[in-house]
């Protein structure tokens, strides 16, 4: 693992140095944002059917926004607390593809079981973790790699509960809970979504998600209750519908707590 303190104001350009499929240019025609036709039409709609859960009380406390904030842009993400101090979400939120560098972990926060402009709880970050093969002034292309683990300055486990990981073994179906672009001050829910077959090593899934959603954690039911499975990494709008492309937990090198 790969701690990153990177100093220097950046301003976050969502996933500028990602593939052709990355969930900003993937998402860019859902609700109006960039290019319109049926297809992003239907996916709007899909989004909009989202139901809003309260943010305020566990599991969904747990759930949050990611912020980031220069002088010259503020942007955010999805993340989700799996531990005290440990934040799941999408390591392109980090990355400024512009200048090519990763931004300073200062310069984000994460506000956790946020609804509507208030946050349960929020915390500055410390330091975060990336694959080992996210390199200084590069992001690399591989799905598998885009995910960080935030560490915070301030313990929240207490204040937000927690939603650990879950490795269980083969995939089932769950569904996501993010902050996407078309209702961004509002924590929203997919219904369940449906699993395509797997491909290089990451979990294909018909879920109406879309800029903003990226971390977005992807929660499975288990005999221990909820758990995350996943995060989001990138969409793209096919046959009226979005494909998610997830991240799973066991690609991920995530501390003990």
């Amino acid at each position: 693992m790969r701690w990153r303190r990177w100093h220097g104001l950046f301003a976050l350009l969502l996933a500028a140095c990602l593939p052709a499929d990355d969930l900003k240019a993937q998402s860019a025609g859902i609700c109006g944002i960039g290019a319109s036709g049926s297809k992003q039409s239907d996916a709007c709609a899909a989004v909009r059917d989202r139901s809003i859960p309260d943010a305020t009380v566990p599991p969904w406390s747990a759930i949050g926004r990611v912020n980031f904030a220069s002088y010259a842009q503020r942007f955010h993400c999805t993340g989700v607390l799996i531990a005290e101090r440990l934040v799941l979400t999408a390591a392109h939120c980090l990355y400024n593809g512009k200048n090519r560098a990763w931004v300073r972990a200062e310069d984000v926060v994460f506000a956790g079981g946020y609804q509507r402009g208030t946050a349960v709880a929020s915390s500055r970050v410390r330091r975060y973790i990336l694959s080992k093969d996210q390199r200084p002034g590069r992001f690399s292309r591989d799905h598998r790699r885009d995910w960080a683990v935030l560490e915070l300055e301030e313990p929240l486990g207490q204040r937000l509960g927690i939603l650990p990981v879950w490795q269980g073994g083969a995939a089932k179906a769950g569904f996501a809970v993010g902050y996407a672009g078309l209702r961004p001050h509002v924590q929203n829910r997919t219904a369940p979504c449906p699993l395509n077959p797997p491909q290089g090593g990451v979990l294909l899934v018909q879920c109406p998600l879309m800029r903003g959603d990226s971390g977005a954690p992807y929660i499975v039911e288990t005999p221990e209750g909820l758990r995350v499975r996943a995060i989001t990494s990138a969409v793209r709008v096919q046959g009226g519908g979005v494909e998610a492309l997830m991240v799973p937990v066991e690609h991920m090198d995530i501390p003990r707590p």
